[in-house]
Formats: C-alpha cells, sequence, structure tokens
C-alpha cells in the first residue's frame, strides 16, 4: 500500500470531523509517523482488532470500527434472514470514546439489517458473552482494549456461543475487509432512528441481574464464609473500570461484610490516572489498595482489570508485607481450593476436568491429576478454551470445572465463554475466607501446595518491538529460531523441539520427528534435560515477543536459580 496515497486520501474525505483532518494535517511533515499510521490497516486476527487510539488506517478510530463491522455484518449476513434476527450483542468498557465507537458499531449494523442489543453503559466482558448466549445472539462485538494503556482501544468480536471468533470466521471477516472502502462501502442508520425502527434496543439492570443469578449460583461454601465474615476483610480495586458494580454485588452476596474498596480507583476514567498501566499483572498499580490494607489490617488485596475479565491478587506473608501472586499461582490455588469445595458441597461432576494453556504452568496438570481430574492444553485464548469445553462435554468425555491462562484469566461455570473475572474474584474471595477460617493465609495455604505437589516456577520476558521495523523484527526472530534452533540453552541440552504451526516435533537426540495434537500457532517450544520448557510466541495483541519459562527444582532457591539461568539467554534474542 502506498502510504502517503492512503494518507491524502484520508485527508480528502468528506467523512472527516475537522479535529480529525486537523490531526492528519499536523503531521504532514513527518513522513515516518504517517508511515506507522497509513503503511496498511490494522490486521483483523482472532483477537479482532487493538490499536492505539489516532486518526489513520492503523489505528482505532470511528473510521475503522464502522469498516471493521461492516465486514463483521457481512459475515452475519451470510447467516441467513435468522441470523440477521438473532442479531448481535454490543458491549464497551470504561476507555476514552469506548462508547462513541459501540454506538457507531450498532449504527452500522443496523443499517445491514441486523437486530442490535447494546448495553446501556460500560459493563465487564464476560457479561457480552454471557447476552450473546443468553438471548440466542448470532454474535457480539466488545468494544475493549482490555489492560492495555490508556492510549489503546480495541474491538473484540464473538460468535454465537459466546466465544470470541474461531479462525475460520476471522478469516471471512479479513477476507471482507479486502474489499471494503473504508469511507466509500459503509452502510449506517442513524441511531436513534434505529431504535425507533426496532433494530436496536439496550439491554441493562435486567440482564445485570440474570448474570449475577448465574455468578452467585457458583457458590460452593457460603456457610464458612459466615463463620469468619465478622473478622474476614478485603481490599477491592477495579483500576477505574468495569468491575465497580458487579464485583463488589457478588462479595456482598457471598457474605462479605468487610469489602473495603480503592475509592480513587472505584472512579471510572479511561485516563486511569491514579495507574501508568491498569493492569493486575502489574504490581506497581496496587499501591494505594496496598496502603489501604495496611491501614485496615487486610490479608487479601483484589483488582480487576478495566474490562473484567482478568482478576489478580496479593497477599500478606509472614513478615508483614504483601507480595504478588502471578497468575499461574492464583490458577492452582483456585484449582486445588476448588477440587476440595466441590467434592464437600456435591457438585464435582463424574469425569471432571481442567484446562489449561500450553504456556501455561505445568504445576496444574499435577494438581489436577493427582486429584483425579483430567487436565488438557489448548492454545493461548479462551475462544480455544471454550472450543475444547464444548467438544469434550458434547461427546459426554468430560465436563470442564476449570480453564485458565498464566496471564490471569479464568473461566468457570457454563454461562461465558470468555475469561470471567466477576466470578473468579468472588470464588478467589471463598477460597480466602475459607483458609482463614482454618486459620491460614493464602501465603500458608501457596506454601504448603509447594510441599504436597513440588516446586514449580515460571517468568515471561517480554521482547517490545513496536512500530513497522518492530513488526520485522518479530518475524525474523521466529524465522532464525525455526532455522537455526539451539542445540543447548543456558549449558542445559534441549531435548525435544515443538513447533505448533504445523504441529511437529523433533527429538533433538535422534532427529525422529513425530506430530502432536494442536498445530496451527505460531509458537515454538524447546523442553530441556533439566525439566524446564521455554516456549516463544508473538503476542496476538501487543507488539512483542512473549518468551515464556516454565522450570521446577527441588526448592524454591533451585528454581530461582533457573529462571535466572534461562533468563540470560532471553536477554541474548533482543538486538
Amino acid at each position: 500500500m502506498d502510504f502517503m496515497k492512503e494518507y491524502e486520501k484520508w485527508l480528502a474525505s468528506p467523512a472527516l470531523s475537522d479535529a480529525e483532518r486537523a490531526e492528519l494535517e499536523g503531521i504532514r511533515n513527518d513522513p515516518k509517523e504517517i508511515e506507522s499510521r497509513f503503511y496498511g490497516p490494522l490486521e483483523f486476527g482472532t483477537a479482532g482488532l487493538r490499536g492505539i487510539m489516532a486518526v489513520g488506517l492503523h489505528n482505532m478510530n470511528i473510521h475503522v470500527i464502522r469498516w471493521a463491522t461492516q465486514g463483521f455484518a457481512q459475515v452475519i449476513c451470510a447467516e441467513g434472514e435468522e441470523g440477521k434476527r438473532r442479531g448481535v450483542a454490543i458491549c464497551m468498557d470504561c476507555r476514552n470514546h469506548s462508547m462513541e465507537f459501540a454506538r457507531a458499531a450498532a449504527e452500522v449494523c443496523a443499517a445491514n439489517g441486523i437486530h442490535v442489543r447494546i448495553f446501556e453503559s460500560l459493563r465487564p466482558t464476560p457479561e457480552l458473552s454471557f447476552a450473546v448466549r443468553e438471548y440466542h445472539c448470532q454474535a457480539g462485538i466488545n468494544v475493549t482494549a482490555s489492560h492495555n494503556p490508556k492510549e489503546y482501544n480495541g474491538y473484540k468480536v464473538y460468535w454465537e456461543d459466546g466465544a470470541q471468533l474461531p479462525p475460520h470466521h476471522a478469516d471471512a471477516i479479513a477476507a471482507a475487509l479486502e474489499k471494503i472502502d473504508v469511507f466509500n462501502d459503509i452502510k449506517r442508520m442513524d441511531f436513534d432512528e434505529a431504535v425507533k425502527a426496532g433494530l436496536i434496543e439496550t439491554m441493562g439492570d435486567e440482564t445485570d441481574r440474570k448474570f449475577m443469578a448465574n455468578v452467585t449460583a457458583m457458590i460452593n461454601d457460603k456457610e464458612t464464609v459466615a463463620k469468619v465474615a465478622d473478622t474476614f476483610k478485603l481490599v477491592y480495586t477495579p483500576f477505574h473500570g468495569c468491575g465497580y458494580k458487579l464485583v463488589p454485588e457478588a462479595l456482598r452476596t457471598l457474605g462479605i461484610k468487610h469489602l473495603i474498596c480503592e475509592p480513587k480507583q472505584m472512579v471510572i476514567d479511561g485516563d486511569f490516572p491514579t495507574v501508568v498501566s491498569p493492569n493486575p499483572e502489574n504490581p506497581e498499580g496496587f499501591y494505594l489498595a496496598i496502603d489501604l490494607a495496611r491501614e485496615n489490617d487486610v490479608d487479601f488485596i483484589l483488582g480487576t482489570d478495566p474490562d473484567s475479565d482478568r482478576v489478580g491478587i496479593m497477599i500478606r506473608d509472614h513478615s508483614g508485607e504483601y507480595r504478588p501472586v502471578t497468575g499461574n499461582q492464583t490458577g492452582v490455588l483456585l484449582l486445588d481450593y476448588l477440587i476440595g469445595a466441590m467434592r464437600r458441597s456435591g457438585k464435582m461432576p463424574e469425569k471432571p476436568v481442567a484446562l489449561k494453556t500450553i504456556v501455561t504452568t505445568e504445576m496444574a496438570r499435577k494438581v489436577a491429576e493427582s486429584n483425579g481430574v483430567t487436565c488438557y492444553d489448548t492454545f493461548t485464548g479462551f475462544k480455544f478454551m471454550a472450543e475444547k469445553k464444548n467438544a469434550l462435554e458434547a461427546a459426554g468425555e468430560g465436563k470442564v470445572i476449570f480453564s485458565y491462562e498464566e496471564s490471569y484469566g479464568y473461566m468457570l461455570g457454563d454461562y461465558v465463554r470468555d475469561k470471567d473475572a466477576v466470578t473468579a474474584s468472588m470464588l478467589l474471595t471463598e477460597m480466602a475466607a475459607w483458609y482463614a477460617a482454618q486459620g491460614q493465609t493464602l501465603f500458608d495455604a501457596l506454601e504448603k501446595l509447594y510441599e504436597k505437589y513440588g516446586h514449580y516456577a515460571e517468568k515471561t520476558h517480554n521482547l517490545v518491538m513496536p512500530g513497522l521495523d518492530g513488526l520485522k523484527d518479530m518475524a525474523e526472530l521466529m524465522k532464525n529460531l525455526r532455522e537455526t534452533p539451539p542445540a543447548e540453552i543456558s549449558g542445559v541440552q534441549v531435548v525435544t523441539r515443538k513447533d505448533y504451526t504445523d504441529g511437529s516435533v523433533v527429538d533433538c537426540a535422534t532427529g525422529a520427528k513425530s506430530t502432536m495434537e494442536l498445530s496451527g500457532s505460531n509458537v515454538l517450544r524447546f523442553e530441556l534435560a533439566d525439566g524446564t520448557t521455554i516456549l516463544v510466541r508473538p503476542s496476538g495483541t501487543e507488539p512483542k515477543i512473549k518468551v515464556y519459562i516454565l522450570t521446577q527444582g527441588a526448592d524454591a532457591a533451585a528454581c530461582d536459580a533457573n529462571l535466572e539461568k534461562y533468563g540470560q539467554w532471553v536477554k541474548t534474542l533482543q538486538k
């Protein structure tokens, strides 16, 4: 694509506002910036779109939203009149422009004859997944950039099962978008006119009630929570986002009396003024919650990201310091707790199954299998977990009780097909209260899990490669690792090499080749002689390569030494 030609096309378009045109005029003498905005469209993948908000074809703005929605509308219309009647559910998070983008998407869908159910205001991502299923919609749209910095927004698309789009539908949208002009081929209908015509209706409290009835039905042990309710306390922060209303409601229904919400971060604000990054993976964001926890002598802190699909926790150790708990550790704690709680409450199904991703700790498999629960791996992304859950349950091969990935996402129950911080927050709190009733903190509980199942440790390294040059560097790094794979890493022999692109497996000692069940994703896996696994993959939503070190050892010190040793090798990957 000729980026200067595309730039001039945008400048000349009557669709641009005066402010948008002024923004583009402001970069006229910056060819590098023009190229970064117009060298090509944002790539539409299985995670939809995500990018920095700015005027340009490679950015998130109202024109790109309309263009993407026109492509999605054509895929929905291909399902026939029934698909259009079933329609689409639309949700948005707290970010700047999210409501504006959501309404723009609704207008395009309505103009294409597709019935729209749109939330009246921001809602947690899992509630969008729920709404698609509850109202038997053909599809769903969620305007969110999850935990990304404030400059970003995104556009996620869902199909009738409430999961994000499977690859073949994403490919169909990408193919449609190649033929759609960003300005000239978009159908639009005024929002208010579409409401009058019955093509757009709003969702509100009635959908919240239905969703929350499903969430609170997941409670396992209200009686034990009641026993410690007078003394058990926690601090909660929604990081200025969508969890501010329904997470506290779920915790109070559980029976929590002493819920302390961080007041500054309970304020909805797409600029996230109190944090550099509104991501519960980053412990720095919890500083206000930690201050509040110290003031109130609290052992347990809970934080959800802006669209309330991810949740992170902090716990107090024996020295009184507040420690972050990784997504891997949180998932292992919750899996182990749920197995016990479901058995105690009579809720455990006959053939229980746990799902994790290929980059999630192997400790989860150990916990599951030690307790008679089958564990399966999937690719990263809850659409793959949803697909596996649907397939297993349809075939009668098992009932999924828990699905999780290391990046702080947890899926529970049958009413959503995406990560769900509302339900997970409630069950993590139930778990913390249950351990409190046993005279233990979650720090104690985690130590005991390592004693019981062995010591495991994980670390994710992010090799950030922004811009056009970054995309080339990412592709080059993956190419080099395939063409000249390491025989050893940090002095330890690579025993097995796996490439999830084609499902190939190579025994490094003999050169023998075989295949595995999973294929179709750009991920490399190196299994080492000491039991460590290293995986390398480009992020699907951000300009970076993610390198995962999954290790085990005789004790915590041995695990930490491995993480340090292999971390040195990771540093050599980035120029």
